[in-house]
Order: structure tokens, then C-alpha cells, then sequence
């Protein structure tokens, strides 16, 4: 159990940060069940994963803060034990000696509106939203994306980015469930109500925000719930506007890794631009006794994950 994948680290280099990762516990009080693919999903089990992954961060000494990828609960969680569901997961990771930041997920939203779920998560986004940056040395600067910014869930009804987000996946979607994309060829498979779009303000933001990363000479490092490449995940997994985001950050040299969850099989690619995509694999898929979360040491000239079990170790190299 919690075996590490092997992978070495530069002789003689210290890192200049390390932090843990974990995405997709998606807890809930429920039996085992299994995905629409009929892969088995192990509900209570995954928040015995979160715990064995607090321990051995904690444990670590070194880790500076720790990024949780989403869908911390699952959309099957019964009715009237949302709250407290969150709540349950959301204690284990302030259990973590230092810093959580937290993505929201389509499984967070099934269970919490955002005006419920942002303060559980102390996410301090404006007018809802849970996009921002933060910057843990110089050298770099970590940017998190809000990918259900245009989404059928999570915002009121009839809120203008429902209606949006509606009204988009009526022209791409015809089927009447639009969780399904039956019928809907390569790329269109990603258009299903699970996913979402990030938003034009959002995409203002980050231009300028990866503007101001070049001029401070910083390296970047994007976080998504969905996948931004679709070497690194599955066609139904990825952002509905995956392009748009990696038309502004391929403007810029800036950007060296794209982390995300979502696609529970998880995934690694090096895309056109020389920048790395990761998927996670998933909490809630390890069997009793296995776990998924990992570590990422952060050097001027690589990101090197170590996985724990499912997860792979993965070493990222790009030009300092």
C-alpha cells in the first residue's frame, strides 16, 4: 500500500518547491458502484486514500502547500448529505500542515451551489468565480482556472452563464440528455453537460495575467478540473473551449505544464508548443489497500511528479 513509482531526483539540486496533489475523491456514503464504462468506483474507500495522502504529506516536511483537483464529493451522494459531505472531506484536507488550494469540479457543483461551496473551500473568487493565481517563489507563479465559468451546473437557473451554457450545448448536443454524447463524432464528444467553458472575462484575465508572468521572468503552471490536450485525456474529458485557453497561453513562453483531473485514467502528453498536459488519476477508482495522489518537485528546469500507486511518476523537462 502508498508504494511510490520510481523516479530520481537531480543529483546535488535542491528543489525550490514541492507540493502534493491529489483530484477526484468524489466521497460518498454509498455502496461500491462503477462508472458508465462499468469501471469500478469505490465511494467510501476514496476518503481512506485522502487520509493515507495527509499522512504521508504531512510527513514530508517539505511540501509547501498541497492543490486538491476537484470533485472532492460525488454526484450520487444522497440527497440531504451534501453539506456534510463536503464537510467530512473538506476536514481531512485541513488536516494538511500548511496551504490547500482547492479546484472546483462537476461533482462539487452536483452537491453545492458556489455560493455554498467557495467559503467551505475559502476560494476568493469575485462574483462566484474560482480563477486566481498565486505565486510560491519567484521563479514561478501557479495559475488556476475556473472551467465551470460557462456551465448548466452550479449557477442559479436562470443566471446569464446558464442560460449561456444551455443555449451552447442545444446547437452542439442534440440529444435530449446532454450528459450523452451518443452520436457525437471525435472532438464534438466533449460537448455534454459534465463539462464547461471558461468564460471571456476569464480569458481576458489570464492573457494578461501570463502577460505579467513574462515580464516578472516567471514560469507557469496551469491548473484545470478538464483537461486542456487531448493526448492527455479522453475527448469526453476535455474543456469545451480547450482551444480558445491554449491559443492565449501558447502566446506565451511562459507556460510549462497544464495539471488537471477529470479524466479518471489520467494522461501525460508534450504538445505542439513544447508544453507538458498531466492528468490525474483518480481517488475514487483504487481498490481497497491502493491510493492516487502524489508530489511535485519544482526545479528551474523540470516538474518531477511522484505518484503514488495508480498514479504515475512522471519527469517534465523544458528549456530553464
Amino acid at each position: 500500500m502508498g508504494s511510490i513509482n520510481g523516479l530520481v531526483s537531480p543529483p546535488g539540486k535542491r528543489p525550490l518547491f514541492s507540493f502534493g496533489v491529489i483530484s477526484d475523491v468524489q466521497y460518498a456514503d454509498i455502496p461500491d458502484g462503477h462508472s458508465f464504462h462499468g469501471v469500478p468506483r469505490y465511494y467510501r474507500h476514496s476518503i481512506h486514500v485522502l487520509q493515507r495522502a495527509v499522512q504521508k504529506w504531512n510527513n514530508h516536511q517539505n511540501l509547501n502547500f498541497v492543490i486538491n483537483f476537484g470533485d472532492i464529493v460525488d454526484g450520487k451522494c444522497p440527497p440531504g448529505q451534501s453539506l456534510d459531505a463536503v464537510k467530512k472531506v473538506n476536514n481531512e484536507f485541513q488536516k494538511i500542515n500548511g496551504p490547500v488550494y482547492h479546484l472546483i469540479g462537476n461533482h462539487c457543483l452536483y452537491n453545492l451551489p458556489r455560493d455554498k461551496l467557495l467559503p467551505l473551500l475559502k476560494i476568493q473568487g469575485l462574483n462566484g468565480l474560482a480563477y486566481y493565481d498565486f505565486s510560491p517563489s519567484p521563479e514561478y507563479r501557479i495559475v488556476v482556472l475556473d472551467g465551470y465559468d460557462i456551465s448548466a451546473i452550479g449557477w442559479p437557473q436562470g443566471h446569464s452563464k446558464t442560460l449561456q451554457a444551455l443555449e451552447f450545448l442545444e446547437k452542439k448536443n442534440p440529444n435530449s440528455d446532454k450528459n450523452s454524447p451518443s452520436g457525437l463524432l471525435g472532438l464534438d464528444r466533449r460537448f455534454v453537460m459534465f463539462n464547461g467553458a471558461v468564460g471571456r472575462e476569464q480569458l481576458e484575465w489570464l492573457d494578461g495575467t501570463l502577460q505579467d508572468a513574462t515580464k516578472l521572468k516567471q514560469k507557469v503552471i496551469v491548473c484545470c478540473h478538464l483537461p486542456l490536450d487531448v493526448v492527455a485525456s479522453s475527448q469526453e474529458a476535455l474543456l469545451w473551449n480547450y482551444d480558445e485557453v491554449m491559443n492565449v497561453i501558447h502566446q506565451y513562453n511562459c507556460v510549462k505544464a497544464c495539471l488537471s483531473g477529470h479524466d479518471h485514467k489520467g494522461g501525460y502528453s508534450v504538445d505542439s508548443h513544447g508544453v507538458h498536459h498531466r492528468s490525474f488519476e483518480a481517488a475514487l477508482e483504487c481498490p481497497p489497500d491502493t491510493d492516487a495522489y502524489g508530489h511535485i518537485d519544482v526545479y528551474d528546469d523540470r516538474l518531477l511528479l511522484f505518484g503514488t500507486d495508480r498514479i504515475q511518476s512522471t519527469e517534465m523537462c523544458f528549456n530553464p
